[in-house]
């Protein structure tokens, strides 16, 4: 995911500050910044955003074989000439470990403003053998990525419209890139769908207002933003401005059926628990009644128990290269 999560756009916030998109829900999940992080309960936001993530495990791998097939060149050098990544926004780092299983030899640097995040990164590559190639680096976004240095890949997911000037955090991103290097941004898509139309509860159309209230919240929180430039969000252009070429965009799928695993339906239920604290201001009482019904793991019409909950989410990566 993502990284992290968040709402509008179809995501979760969190219930007290600027947070970023996480991979399937309609609320304003969890992610902070530096000076917010010791106001989360990082115990429980953690292991929150590294389920959602994992979820999303099938739609990054998709992801990261495009990548690969993207940095395979006609003089013979490919995937295995990738000697450094950065993962921008990198959050407990699910996709930081993923890129460095799909470039096996290059050094992969998490990095992200919250230490707490870089902790549960650290002990993932720890678990998974990777401690080796894989470090991490505190940082807000674009401000403090000057000790970076250069890269021959950077990834960053649905952590640059968290900047109030997305343009310059894409041009200062592409500062970074070694020459051919490849930026890839993970932005927009379609909102995540795990509800059927009529639930069987309630007016039929809950997810669709759901969406609505979560547009209203991401317009609102883009327009906090401080240095917030409102411009048309066209990603390819924003890369083009950096100075990079050959843009190309591909949205790729993740497609979980009903009946969903237990740990699917548990992220579903917090995430939709998040969306009634977040909106509670913004959806009518009978949409909170219903949403109370929805993640109460006792009532059969809950997502823990209903058999027809799935988990549809289309996520859509923009790349161009250096010169």
């Amino acid at each position: 995911m993502s990284n992290h999560p968040h709402p509008g756009h179809g995501q979760a916030a969190p219930s007290h500050a600027r947070t970023h998109r996480p991979a399937g829900g309609n609320a304003p999940a969890a992610h902070t910044h530096a000076s917010e992080d010791a106001l989360v309960d990082w115990e429980t936001l953690g292991p929150f955003l590294e389920r959602g993530a994992e979820l999303h495990t099938p739609l990054h791998e998709q992801a990261a074989a495009w990548l690969r097939e993207l940095l395979t060149v006609a003089d013979g050098t490919g995937p295995d000439a990738v000697r450094r990544v950065l993962d921008v926004g990198s959050g407990p780092g699910v996709v930081t470990c993923l890129l460095a299983r799909a470039f096996p030899d290059a050094e992969v640097v998490a990095v992200d403003a919250t230490e707490g995040l870089l902790e549960r990164a650290r002990a993932r590559a720890e678990r998974l053998g990777l401690a080796g190639r894989v470090r991490t680096h505190l940082a807000e976004v674009p401000d403090g990525l000057d000790a970076l240095g250069g890269a021959d890949l950077i990834w960053s997911s649905k952590a640059l419209h968290h900047v109030g000037d997305q343009r310059a955090a894409v041009a200062a991103l592409a500062g970074h890139l070694r020459p051919g290097g490849l930026l890839a941004v993970s932005e927009g898509g379609l909102s995540p769908r795990f509800l059927p139309r009529d639930i069987g509860i309630g007016r039929p159309g809950l997810q669709a207002r759901l969406d609505a209230v979560a547009e209203e919240w991401f317009t609102q929180m883009r327009a906090e933003l401080p240095d917030a430039a409102v411009e048309v969000e066209d990603w390819p252009a924003f890369l083009a401005d950096a100075g990079l070429r050959a843009p190309l965009t591909r949205s790729f799928l993740l497609d979980l059926p009903a009946p969903l695993s237990g740990a699917a339906r548990e992220f579903i239920s917090a995430n939709l628990t998040r969306s009634s604290e977040a909106f509670a201001e913004r959806l009518d009482a009978d949409d909170l009644g219903v949403l109370a019904r929805l993640i109460d793991p006792e009532d059969p019409a809950g997502v823990t128990r209903r058999p027809d909950i799935f988990l549809l989410a289309v996520q859509t990566v923009h790349t161009a290269r250096a010169q």
